[in-house]
């Protein structure tokens, strides 16, 4: 039953065009699974215990899979960033929904935030200088984080 469930809610994630160049389809496929998640908070616990082999799933992987050895990558190098691709996405979700769920208002965010960046100045001034708690735009640190990991799989691409 709850490979089914999962399976069901893997098949909301809209996939990439078949001509869409490999970076975008797979921040694409990546940023709405995240949207996918944010509406469906037990998927990023459920996936991390289950082997995920519903057709809906095997196809999410398979084009996955497919654009990054179309763009060059292969032998342990594939998977390896499948991976890492993979578990930011579902990780950043994971703490994005426990987040969410404890701290309920944007006040409430915004009040702890303050909290925490007056604390690191105290105790930890080079945390405080670049750690950037104040920011509370899931959205962007989202996208950079997903810029920053495909700028490393772009790098391990055969020339």
């Amino acid at each position: 039953m709850l490979d089914l469930a999962l399976d069901a809610v893997l098949g909301e994630i809209e996939p990439a065009g078949p001509d869409e160049p490999w970076r975008e389809a797979l921040s694409g496929q990546l940023t709405r699974a995240r949207a996918v998640m944010r509406r469906h908070p037990w998927v990023p616990a459920l996936a991390a215990t289950r082997p995920l082999v519903g057709p809906n799933a095997l196809a999410g992987s398979e084009r996955f899979y497919a654009a990054l050895a179309q763009a060059g990558l292969s032998g342990p190098t594939l998977p390896a960033a499948v991976g890492a691709l993979y578990f930011y996405a579902y990780g950043f979700v994971a703490a994005e929904n426990t987040w969410w769920g404890t701290v309920r208002h944007p006040d409430q965010d915004a009040a702890i935030r303050a909290r925490v960046q007056e604390h690191l100045r105290e105790h930890a001034p080079a945390l405080a200088a670049h750690a950037q708690v104040e920011t509370d735009d899931f959205d962007a640190q989202f996208a950079l984080g997903l810029r920053i990991i495909l700028d490393g799989v772009e790098a391990a691409l055969p020339s």
